[in-house]
């Protein structure tokens, strides 16, 4: 688009005025075959696309991955071999808040990546927590909803949430990272990012391997405290995404170190967590990091709404040499991720040039709303007779892996170690420092004190007890003493 021609309609046609609408005199009623504001009007109204559900505040940048160190052995995709260079484009944002909610609530913050790779688009969907709240994607429109707005008030409820959460022990490990200091990032630059999700390589050879990604921070890992965020949710609500095109516009690229965790295939069947819950994570002391490279973000968007708002990304974009895994939540998103950006955006979203892949494209899928790009008059079914290619393999596929049983509908069978709590508590116990403790206490009590009643109340304290016996009994204290400073001739514990 030539923006220093002289402006036209959206069919081409010269516009007579931009600023003066067609009336019956100077003083006169407006007209309704003035086109030029009819049109103007009626685009403006369809201007924004319905927000996303949920990660629906955030922002990204442009930028290129390359590839440090030599992985051959475990996965033969072409944008993983050592000395490649690909084009990336991230988008960091918030789960629960909406489209103009403040950057700095405390919540966990999308970490999503695509690479415009030379085999077609590959996309990594992940958080800044290596865990997640659920681990069925059953319950996740439920935590989503229970993250939101009640339906009579409109009002974000702190009596909600923890209802979900005791309700669901699977979420403790998350919560109890995001209560603590890594619940509340300084800026995207200084924030980690973690596919989550254990996810396949596959080797020339055939070979299949299970992996996790780690995005760490090369600028180090910063957090803001609660007074410092609330502060910034009142003066910039747009700080993370002020702070990140701030940074590229001058020069001051940030970048991150992607590393994987690799766990052998046969491993994942007797290993004693399981490495397919969401809700848990694999020790680096069983399975250490293996560095792969680094992405360096340093270019900002020219268009917001256009490279960062249609920007869709999805678990379900793999590319040969990468795969899926039986994780149920990954399963999950490998249909509600594509089918949500239908929704938003339009059934062709991924032929708008953000989302669009730098690889030919010969699908079978056809029109639908907005489409673009299309076959002619090529045969529009497959097989045919007449020369567009089309494929057919059978027999077992090199991403897959082996599954016999009955259809159930049955938590994951638990391994030697599996349980909701006892990685929670080691991140509370034996991760966290007293002041990362006393902080996520005093953190837990503020969000119960607003409207947390009961029966959620008292199951908070117990939820808090299974994780950590010692910090339980403290934020109860903490609590009755907070409610007791509260209450007129109140009698707060050890006052």
């Amino acid at each position: 688009m030539n923006v220093n021609h002289p402006s036209t309609t959206e069919s081409g046609a010269p516009r007579e005025s931009d600023s003066h609408s067609l009336s019956v005199g100077a003083d006169g009623p407006l007209l309704l075959h003035d086109v030029a504001l009819v049109e103007k009007l009626a685009h403006f109204n369809r201007e924004r696309v319905p927000e996303r559900n949920p990660h629906a505040k955030g922002s990204g940048a442009f930028g290129f991955f390359e590839v440090l160190e030599d992985v051959s052995a475990y996965t033969k995709a072409h944008f993983l071999q050592k000395g490649t260079t690909t084009r990336v484009l991230a988008r960091f944002s918030t789960v629960a808040g909406e489209l103009g909610s403040p950057d700095s609530w405390r919540d966990v913050r999308g970490f999503s990546l695509k690479f415009y790779t030379e085999e077609g688009n590959f996309d990594m969907v992940g958080n800044n927590t290596p865990v997640f709240f659920v681990r069925d994607p059953m319950k996740f429109p439920d935590f989503i909803h229970s993250q939101k707005r009640l339906p009579d008030s409109g009002l974000r409820s702190g009596n909600m949430q923890w209802d979900f959460w005791t309700k669901s022990p699977e979420s403790a490990h998350q919560v109890a990272y995001l209560m603590g200091d890594r619940g509340l990032p300084r800026t995207w630059r200084h924030m980690n990012g973690y596919s989550s999700h254990t996810y396949m390589w596959v080797n020339e050879a055939g070979e299949k391997f299970w992996v996790v990604y780690h995005f760490h921070s090369d600028q180090g890992v910063e957090n803001m405290s609660n007074e410092e965020a609330g502060k910034l949710a009142g003066t910039d609500a747009d700080v993370h995404r002020r702070d990140l095109f701030d940074a590229i516009e001058r020069g001051d690229f940030p970048s991150w170190t992607l590393s994987v965790q690799i766990m052998p295939y046969e491993d994942a069947k007797t290993y004693r967590f399981n490495p397919f819950d969401l809700t848990k994570t694999i020790s680096k002391k069983d399975y250490p990091l293996h560095r792969v490279g680094r992405f360096t973000l340093n270019e900002n968007p020219t268009n917001h709404f256009a490279q960062i708002e249609q920007a869709a990304f999805s678990p379900a974009n793999t590319v040969p040499g990468t795969g899926l895994s039986p994780d149920k939540m990954l399963l999950g998103r490998v249909f509600s991720y594509p089918d949500a950006q239908r929704a938003r955006i339009g059934t062709n979203y991924n032929q708008l040039p953000v989302n669009a892949p730098v690889t030919p494209v010969n699908s079978y899928a056809k029109e639908g709303h907005m489409q673009y790009h299309h076959t002619g008059s090529a045969p529009v079914y497959a097989p045919n007779s007449y020369g567009r290619g089309y494929q057919d393999a059978q027999g077992p596929v090199e991403n897959g892996w082996e599954a016999d049983g009955t259809l159930v509908r049955a938590a994951y069978s638990l391994h030697a170690e599996d349980d909701d709590f006892s990685q929670a508590h080691t991140l509370v116990r034996d991760v966290y420092s007293e002041e990362e403790r006393e902080r996520l206490i005093e953190t837990v009590t503020g969000s119960l004190l607003p409207d947390v009643r009961e029966p959620v109340l008292s199951r908070v304290f117990q939820y808090w007890r299974n994780i950590d016996q010692e910090v339980g009994d403290r934020i109860e204290e903490a609590y009755r003493r907070s409610i007791g400073d509260q209450v007129p001739g109140g009698d707060p514990i050890g006052g």
